[in-house]
């Protein structure tokens, strides 16, 4: 770090820097602000399809206990065939939001298999679903909470290191100066107090 000069031009640049830090901290808190809300916002989201993937699961024990027979085989009756992502901005970080959503239901057999099948391929689809958006919203709140930390770190930089620094920096630049100019006023006396006395 470069030495402090003690003089009016050094002064003038510091106090530019000080207008600087104070006009960007504001700015800097409003985002933090709004992270924190839009955070908020992703963490109730991610507790709604938690929420959900509960209650379908328990669903599936109370409604359908039929699911442990194993003559009857379930398996790959319902996949994710395919899903889309787009990114939304918000308050300068890229969040993804799950536009399309394909879950394809294998046709089966409606004779070889029995009539609850076709609940137990609803149950599977939407849990298959509400799981891709836990998947989305667990990132979107990941996303926010690291965007938020960074904004509260440059915030506390300013906040705590670059606004004190540059205030104290400005009262030793006075304070030089002020002692700089009643030296120049003493040794002025003096001189004239020579040649009054000559």
């Amino acid at each position: 770090m470069a030495q402090l000069q003690l003089n009016k031009s050094s002064l003038s640049n510091q106090k530019t820097k000080l207008k600087t830090y104070q006009r960007f901290l504001p700015s800097l808190d409003l985002k933090r602000q709004q992270l924190m809300v839009e955070k908020a916002k992703a963490q109730t989201e991610l507790d709604i399809y938690l929420v959900t993937v509960r209650d379908l699961t328990k669903r599936v024990g109370t409604d359908l206990p039929m699911l442990d027979n194993p003559e009857v085989d379930l398996t790959g009756i319902v996949r994710l065939k395919d899903y889309q992502l787009a990114s939304e901005n918000i308050v300068g970080t890229k969040l993804p939001v799950l536009t399309r959503i394909n879950i394809e239901i294998i046709p089966y057999s409606t004779i070889a298999k029995p009539h609850w099948v076709d609940d137990v391929a609803r149950l599977l689809q939407q849990m298959l679903e509400t799981r891709l958006h836990v998947q989305i919203a667990k990132k979107r709140v990941k996303l926010l909470d690291q965007a938020a930390k960074t904004i509260s770190q440059r915030a506390s930089l300013f906040e705590k290191i670059l606004i004190p620094t540059t205030r104290d920096n400005i009262k030793k630049i006075k304070i030089s100066l002020s002692d700089a100019q009643m030296s120049a006023v003493v040794r002025s006396k003096i001189a004239k107090r020579k040649r009054a006395s000559t």
